[in-house]
C-alpha cells in the first residue's frame, strides 16, 4: 500500500544534483539552429518598414524569419484568432518580438538580431485599467453575476460603504524560461520537444502555423521548471516560432528565452481593479454588494475570460452574501498579453473581498476574524449556497477555522501582542486569520477530462503514460503511487514516461488543480481494465472458480478467501503474453456532474470545493516599512492525502508564492509602456530569509472527499491564497500606529506602501484627537 505515504518527489535525487534532464539540456541533434527576437522598443506603433539586409550578411545567420514565412495561419490565439506570431502593421506592447534571427548558434542569432532595421511611427498606448475605461478599450462585452437584489437591500442596510482596490500582477518567474525544440524529419513530419502545461494545445498551434494537420506533430515535455500557469497558452508562440524556423530550414531549431526577453514578452497574472459598493448591518454581516472587476487583459484576449469568470466566482470566497451583483470587464491595454497564473483569477477576487470584511470590522471597531466568521457560508440551503447557485455540500470552513484558532493559540497570541504594541513604539506586530474556499474544476466543462496508456513488458516492468505534465509540483510521483495501488504492483517496476501527444492523445492542460483528479482516475481505470484481463488468468493458475475474488497486492497475486497460495505478478505476465492476452491498456476519466450557464452565471462549475485557514504574526519597523513574518500556522483539507510530503510541500510553496504577490513582486512599467522590472535585480521573489521559523502546516485530518480518487483534494492552487493572512496582519500591525479607522494599504505591500500607510494612519491619529467616532467618515449610517 504507497496510497498516503511520504514518497520522495520522484525526480528529486536528478533535481538536486542537476541531473534530470529539462528540454534544452538534452544532447543537441545536429545542426541544430537557434532563433533570436528582434523586440519593439514602442509599446503601440505602426510599422513602417523591415530591413534584414545587414542582419543575413552576419556570419552564422542563417535566415531572419517573417510574416512572409509563415505556410498556414500567423495566428497563435488560444480562444479567439487575435494574437498575430508575426506582426505585420501594428506593434502592441513594448519588447514584442516582431521578426526572429535563425544562426547556427545562439550568439550569432543575436547579433544579427542587431542588424534588423525597423522603423516606427509611434501611437498612443492604452497603458493602465483607468486608461481603458476612460477610452472605453475593452476586449469583451461585460459579464454579470448576480443574486438577489442588492440596490434593494442597500436601501435597508445599516451602513454602507464604497472604495476600491488595485491588485497588483505578478510574474511567474519560473527558474526554466520558455523554451522549445523542434526536430523535423524530413518527410513533412515534426517532433516538438516543450516546455508546455498544454502539450496538444502546443500540437495544435504548431500544426496550425504549419498549415499541416495535427497528427504530423508530435509533441513531448520531458519536465519543466517551474510554469505556475505561465505555460498553459504561453509556450504556444516558441514553439510555433521554431517549427516554421524548422520548416524553412530543414533543420533542427532551438528557442530559448533569456531571463530579460522572457519577462518583457511573456504574459502575468492579471492585474485588477475592483470597485465595490457595500452594505452591512450593526453586527458586521453584509447584506449586499455590488462590485464591478476589470482585468487588465493585456494586448491580446489569452485566457482572460475564464481568469475574469473565476475571480467573479470567487468575490465571495467563504462568505455567504445575500444580495451580489458583480460585474466584470477585460481591459485591453498596449502590454503582454495577460494569462493564467496559479489561481487563475481567484486570488484576486478574493482579495476584493477581504479588504471589504477589513474595512467592515474597522468601521464597526469590531475584530476582523468575529467579522469573517460572522458571514460565513453555513447551515443548509440558502446560507451555504453560492451566489450562482452551488451548494457547499462539503462545507468545511467552520472545522479548518477552529482547528487552525486552537493549533496557532490564536487568543493568547493576540492578547500578547496587543501588550507589546501597547510598549514599543516604533515596531508593532499585527496578528491575522484569514479563510479559503476554492472551487476544483476547468471553467470550461470540456476540459474536465484526461486519458491514460500503460504497457506491461513480460519481464513483469511497466510503463505508465498520462496525459499530464511534470512541473515539480510532483503529479508523476502520485500518478506513479496510483498505478502501484490500482494493479497491486511495486512502484520499482514502474517508468514514468515523458508526456507526449504520441501516447496520450487530446490532453487538457495540467492546470486548474486538477491534474492528480483527473490522470489519477484515469491511471486507475487502466489499472482496472488490465486486472480485469489478468484475474481470470491468475484465478485458473491459483486453481480457483471465481476471478472477483483475486488480490494483486505488492507484486504478489492471491485469493482474497483463501490467500495462502501466492504466485508472483511477473508469473501472471508471461503468461498472459503466452496465452496471448493483451498487456496494454488505455484509459480514462471524465468529471461528472459539472454544469454552467454563462449567459446566466449560474450552474455547478466545481466537481467540490477544497478549504484552508490560516494565522500569520508579522512585526513591522515603522522607520522604513520593512517587516518579519515571525510566524505562520496553517491547516489545508487535501482530503484523504495521496502523499502528504508532496502536498506539505505544495501548501508551504503556494502560501510563500502568494506572500511574495502580496509584499515584495512589483512589477513596474514606465510612461512609455516599458517594463522596467525585468530581472531579479530589480524583481524581488521571497528567498529563504523571507520563510519564518515557526511555518506549520497541518493537513486535515479523517478529511476523504467522496467521488475523487483515492479520497485525495487538488492542492496546487488553494493555498496559495492563505497568504492573504499576511497582508491582514500587515493592516493590523499598521492600524496599531494609530487609532481605529480604515487601513488603506496597496497590493503589493512593499515597504514603501507600508510606510505611506503608516504616514496615513499617524496622520489621521493627528488629526483626530481625542474625537471618538473616526468612522462616520468612513461610512455613511442610513435612515
Amino acid at each position: 500500500m504507497v496510497m498516503g505515504t511520504r514518497k520522495p518527489h520522484e525526480s528529486a535525487e536528478g533535481h538536486v544534483t542537476g541531473k534530470a534532464i529539462y528540454t534544452d539540456e538534452q544532447r543537441a541533434p545536429a545542426g541544430m539552429l537557434s532563433a533570436y527576437p528582434v523586440t519593439a522598443p514602442h509599446a503601440k506603433a505602426r510599422i513602417s518598414s523591415i530591413d534584414v539586409s545587414a542582419a543575413l550578411a552576419v556570419e552564422g545567420c542563417v535566415t531572419v524569419l517573417t510574416a512572409a514565412d509563415v505556410p498556414g495561419h500567423n495566428n497563435t490565439g488560444v480562444i479567439v484568432f487575435d494574437e498575430m506570431l508575426f506582426p505585420t502593421e501594428e506593434i502592441s506592447h513594448w519588447g514584442q518580438a516582431v521578426v526572429w534571427t535563425v544562426g547556427t548558434t545562439e550568439a550569432a542569432a543575436r547579433q544579427a538580431a542587431e542588424r534588423v532595421v525597423v522603423t516606427y511611427e509611434p501611437l498612443e498606448p492604452v497603458l493602465t485599467i483607468e486608461g481603458a475605461i476612460a477610452t472605453q478599450s475593452f476586449h469583451t462585452q461585460t459579464q454579470t453575476m448576480r443574486r438577489g437584489d442588492p440596490q434593494a437591500a442597500f436601501q435597508t442596510a445599516d451602513y454602507r460603504l464604497s472604495g476600491e482596490l488595485t491588485v497588483g500582477p505578478q510574474d511567474h518567474f519560473y527558474l526554466e524560461t520558455q523554451t522549445s525544440w523542434v526536430i523535423p524529419d524530413g518527410e513533412g513530419h515534426y517532433q516538438v520537444y516543450a516546455s508546455t502545461q498544454h502539450p496538444t494545445e502546443t500540437q495544435i498551434i504548431v500544426a496550425r502555423v504549419l498549415g499541416i494537420s495535427s497528427n504530423q506533430v508530435v509533441v513531448t515535455c520531458l519536465r519543466m521548471g517551474g510554469a505556475f500557469g505561465g505555460k498553459e497558452s504561453q509556450a504556444n508562440p516558441y514553439a510555433a516560432v521554431a517549427a516554421i524556423a524548422a520548416r524553412k530550414t530543414g533543420c533542427p531549431v532551438r528557442v530559448k528565452l533569456n531571463r530579460e526577453h522572457d519577462m518583457t514578452l511573456t504574459g502575468k497574472r492579471h492585474g485588477f481593479l475592483g470597485r465595490y459598493d457595500v452594505g452591512f448591518s450593526q453586527d458586521g454581516k453584509i447584506t449586499a454588494l455590488d462590485a464591478h472587476l476589470y482585468a487588465d487583459g493585456g494586448w491580446s484576449l489569452d485566457l482572460s475570460p475564464p481568469v475574469l469568470s473565476r475571480a467573479m466566482l470567487h468575490v465571495d470566497n467563504a462568505y455567504y452574501i445575500p444580495n451580489l451583483e458583480v460585474r466584470g470587464s477585460i481591459a485591453r491595454t498596449n502590454k503582454v498579453s495577460n494569462t493564467a497564473f496559479r489561481g487563475f483569477g481567484g486570488p484576486q477576487g478574493m482579495l476584493v473581498i477581504e479588504e471589504i470584511v477589513d474595512r467592515i470590522a474597522r468601521a464597526l471597531r469590531l475584530p476582523p476574524e468575529l467579522v469573517r466568521e460572522r458571514n460565513f457560508y453555513h447551515g443548509t440551503g440558502e446560507t451555504n449556497t453560492t451566489h450562482y447557485g452551488q451548494e457547499l455540500f462539503d462545507n468545511r470552513l467552520a472545522r479548518v477555522w477552529a482547528q487552525v484558532q486552537a493549533d496557532a493559540n490564536f487568543a493568547e497570541r493576540k492578547e500578547a501582542i496587543a501588550q507589546f504594541n501597547q510598549a514599543s513604539p516604533y515596531q508593532k506586530r499585527g496578528l491575522a486569520i484569514t479563510p479559503v474556499k476554492f472551487g476544483i474544476s476547468f471553467n470550461k466543462v470540456c476540459y474536465n477530462q484526461a486519458g491514460a496508456l500503460i504497457l506491461i513488458y513480460t519481464d513483469g516492468s511497466i510503463q505508465l503514460n498520462h496525459g499530464g505534465t511534470e512541473m515539480g509540483q510532483g503529479l508523476h510521483t502520485k500518478m506513479l503511487q496510483v498505478a502501484a495501488d490500482s494493479l497491486g504492483a511495486s512502484i520499482e517496476r514502474f517508468r514514468i514516461m515523458s508526456t507526449s501527444t504520441d501516447k496520450v492523445p487530446n490532453t487538457s492542460a495540467t492546470a486548474a488543480s486538477s491534474g492528480s483528479d483527473l490522470n489519477g482516475q484515469a491511471v486507475k481505470d487502466a489499472c482496472e481494465t488490465l486486472k480485469a484481463r489478468l484475474a481470470p488468468l491468475a484465478a485458473a493458475l491459483l486453481g480457483f472458480e471465481n476471478p472477483e475474488d483475486i488480490v494483486f497486492e505488492a507484486d504478489w497475486v492471491y485469493c482474497r478467501t483463501y490467500p495462502g497460495p501466492k504466485i508472483r505478478f511477473e508469473q501472471v505476465v508471461q503468461e498472459a503474453y503466452n496465452r496471448r492476452i493483451s498487456l496494454s491498456a488505455t484509459g480514462y476519466y471524465r468529471t461528472p456532474n459539472l454544469s454552467w450557464d454563462p449567459e446566466k452565471g449560474q450552474g455547478r462549475p466545481f466537481y467540490y470545493f477544497a478549504y484552508g485557514a490560516a494565522v500569520s504574526e508579522v512585526e513591522v519597523d515603522g522607520f522604513t516599512g520593512t517587516f518579519k513574518l515571525r510566524q505562520v500556522d496553517i491547516v489545508h483539507d487535501v482530503g484523504e492525502s495521496i502523499n502528504p510530503l508532496v502536498d506539505r510541500g505544495q501548501v508551504e510553496g503556494a502560501f510563500v508564492q502568494g506572500m511574495g504577490w502580496l509584499t515584495m513582486e512589483e512589477l513596474i512599467w514606465d510612461d512609455t509602456g516599458r517594463l522596467r522590472t525585468f530581472a531579479p535585480s530589480t524583481y524581488k521573489i521571497p528567498t529563504v530569509s523571507e520563510i519564518p521559523e515557526h511555518f506549520e502546516v497541518h493537513l486535515l485530518q479523517r478529511a476523504a472527499q467522496d467521488g475523487v480518487i483515492y479520497g485525495s483534494k487538488a492542492v496546487g492552487e488553494p493555498p496559495f491564497m492563505l497568504a492573504i493572512s499576511v497582508r491582514e496582519a500587515l493592516r493590523a500591525a499598521v492600524a496599531a500606529f494609530g487609532r481605529e479607522g480604515n487601513v488603506p494599504l496597496a497590493s503589493p505591500a512593499t515597504p514603501e506602501a507600508i510606510s505611506n500607510a503608516i504616514e496615513t494612519v499617524r496622520a489621521r491619529s493627528t488629526a483626530q484627537g481625542a474625537r471618538s467616532t473616526p468612522q462616520t467618515a468612513v461610512f455613511k449610517a442610513l435612515e
